[in-house]
């Protein structure tokens, strides 16, 4: 079964996810800043609820969770525990209902933290936060039922090996509820497959297979290659990614993300696999759907022409 992905938001649907500005949130007294929160983390774990729904009732079988589901929870001056704000045992009931109807439904549910998650980095604190940033995550996973926390491999700082080798040393420092979550995607500007295979095979993480950063990050493999390889670092449904660059593969910036994705950026490799696939489009849910509508009149017309066995 080919499973595609919605990330984190809508484009027509009136499902919103709120957040919140320290800016704005630090002019209250402690009090008041955790009934206002709470107000915004019950109102987004009812939206993810309905998010799970839609999905189901249109065949998308991934949602992206979005990272700031929560607001602020891990600010250093309003950050807070769920157990702090007032009403939080209706939004961990709310989010218990979201585990029950993703197992029942088939949804799977991921994260993809910012950028800012550095693992590697020079920086004691840097790393300090990152891992604050991911416990966080890994509790709503287990509250939902997330099996991803994806992450980026990050800066090289002039030196991949070194890099490598502090992410490997940062990796035993994480909670039982990260590591088992916990993948590494493949970049447009550092880190190609070739890069971070080795690293996912020796230390057991899950490599997410990004092959638009890979067709803008070249190595030497070719998408077959690198596909056949990620799929062994998985041992569970395997989670990977597409998107189509905004300007065409001839102009600058292929990196961009276009609304929708050309069905001719969707590897044939894939179409047979038992696999996620987060459909990375500005379009969102209607980029999904009209994925799904390509992949199968495109796989009609194979059929019909005799080149699918």
């Amino acid at each position: 079964m080919l499973r595609l992905g919605l990330c984190c938001k809508f484009y027509d649907e009136p499902v919103k996810f709120r957040t919140a500005t320290a800016k704005y949130t630090g002019r209250f007294d402690r009090s008041e800043q955790l009934m206002r929160l709470s107000l915004l983390c019950l109102e987004n774990a009812r939206s993810l609820l309905k998010s799970i729904e839609y999905c189901r009732s249109n065949n998308i079988g991934c949602f992206r969770v979005n990272s700031r589901i929560l607001p602020l929870k891990t600010h250093p001056d309003i950050g807070y525990a769920l157990s702090d704000l007032p009403g939080s045992e209706e939004i961990k009931a709310v989010l218990s209902q979201c585990r029950k109807k993703a197992v029942k439904f088939d949804i799977r549910l991921s994260f993809h933290p910012d950028q800012f998650i550095l693992l590697s980095s020079h920086k004691t604190e840097v790393v300090r936060k990152s891992i604050e940033e991911l416990d966080y995550q890994a509790e709503i996973g287990a509250l939902i039922g997330a099996d991803v926390i994806n992450i980026h491999g990050g800066g090289a700082y002039g030196d991949k090996a070194s890099a490598l080798k502090r992410l490997s040393g940062t990796l035993e420092q994480l909670k039982k509820g990260v590591r088992e979550r916990l993948t590494l995607e493949n970049d447009d500007r550092v880190y190609t497959p070739a890069d971070l295979l080795p690293f996912c095979k020796e230390h057991d993480v899950p490599l997410v297979y990004d092959v638009h950063h890979h067709r803008c990050l070249p190595d030497k493999m070719s998408v077959r290659q690198a596909t056949k390889l990620a799929l062994k670092t998985w041992n569970r449904e395997p989670l990977f990614h597409v998107s189509s660059p905004r300007y065409g593969w001839s102009r600058n910036h292929s990196c961009w993300h276009s609304d929708y994705i050309d069905v001719k950026d969707f590897p044939d490799e894939w179409k047979k696999l038992d696999i996620t696939v987060e459909v990375e489009a500005k379009a969102k849910e209607l980029a999904v759907k009209k994925l799904y509508r390509d992949l199968s009149l495109n796989l009609y017309k194979k059929q019909k022409s005799g080149l699918l066995k």
